[in-house]
């Protein structure tokens, strides 16, 4: 059987770049060396190496987060080298990777999702709306840029003489910022696999460790920072609610391969907070654990991520 020629595409020049070369280094690892040629490719230095190669590869995994990497930018370069690849295409990674554009297809979608605001620049912002549209301070809110992953630049704010800077944060990664109510309650996530078919995987409870407020950048990468269960100990009716609206966030964003969207429970109420188009992969990131409790152990998982890709 003839080896598939692999292009694994890891690191870029995202806040994330980190993050992405310790994902690609443990998708080569896992990767199936019987099955796979991989040649390995970081966009911060190899755009014209992939460009030079291209008639030679049969197919990618892209494993970038963040901007230029899940925002349809190298998509788009793949797409018109004909290289067909594992995730949404570049309207699907555009729309998902801008959090202001998701939330308004999920409100069209009657998916629920928290109140928010969106502030353009810092000249937008209103204390006195951000007060009344959110009963602020009594409750607290949460800013975060519009285009960013992994809670980089991200606040939860609950004294008025902390928002400004909260703001600031936020607007030194991006050029549009989200004020979003802050709700406390239990975090979930969901993974979807598939394309036309796309189904839900097993839900997972994020409890982050004692310390963090909530699963940020360090809650998400430091090793035992979080604990992570599944499944999540959730009702069986929150459990088919969460897998619904998981399936029905990806069909709005219109995504394909695989996406996971996150959720935050509070009491019986189930809220969508956003969707990733490249979810982390190293073996014991969300995405991998839930697809090892329905039966795609990593080395698994990518083969059917791969076979995904060459089936578009």
């Amino acid at each position: 059987m003839k080896k598939i020629n692999l292009a694994l595409l890891s690191g870029g020049i995202s806040s994330e770049r980190e993050v992405s070369l310790k994902s690609g280094d443990e998708v080569y690892k896992a990767l199936d060396k019987s099955k796979y040629t991989i040649v390995r490719y970081d966009p911060k230095t190899d755009i014209k190496s992939l460009v030079n190669n291209a008639e030679n590869i049969d197919v990618a995994l892209i494993i970038l987060h963040g901007p230029y990497g899940e925002d349809g930018t190298v998509q788009g370069l793949l797409d018109l080298l004909g290289i067909p690849y594992q995730c949404a295409g570049v309207m699907g990674n555009a729309i998902a990777m801008n959090k202001l554009v998701s939330k308004r297809l999920y409100n069209q979608a009657q998916i629920p999702t928290p109140d928010y605001i969106a502030l353009l620049s810092e000249k937008d912002i209103n204390l006195n709306l951000i007060k009344e549209k959110f009963k602020f301070p009594q409750n607290p809110v949460v800013t975060k840029p519009v285009c960013a992953g992994s809670s980089v630049g991200m606040s939860i704010v609950k004294k008025e003489e902390d928002l400004n800077s909260a703001i600031n944060l936020a607007f030194s990664h991006d050029d549009t910022v989200l004020i979003e109510s802050y709700i406390k309650g239990t975090e979930l996530t969901c993974g979807v696999l598939g394309n036309k078919d796309a189904q839900a995987l097993p839900v997972i409870e994020i409890v982050p460790g004692e310390g963090y407020e909530f699963f940020d950048y360090d809650a998400k990468y430091l090793p035992g920072a979080t604990n992570e269960i599944c499944p999540a100990r959730i009702d069986e009716n929150i459990r088919e609610e969460v897998q619904r609206l998981a399936v029905e966030a990806h069909k709005a964003l219109f995504l394909k391969g695989y996406s996971r969207t996150d959720f935050i429970l509070e009491g019986n109420k189930i809220f969508v907070l956003e969707t990733n188009t490249i979810p982390g992969m190293t073996a014991t990131s969300l995405f991998p654990q839930q697809a090892n409790v329905a039966g795609y152990p990593f080395p698994v998982l990518l083969d059917k991520l791969i076979e995904l890709a060459m089936e578009k």
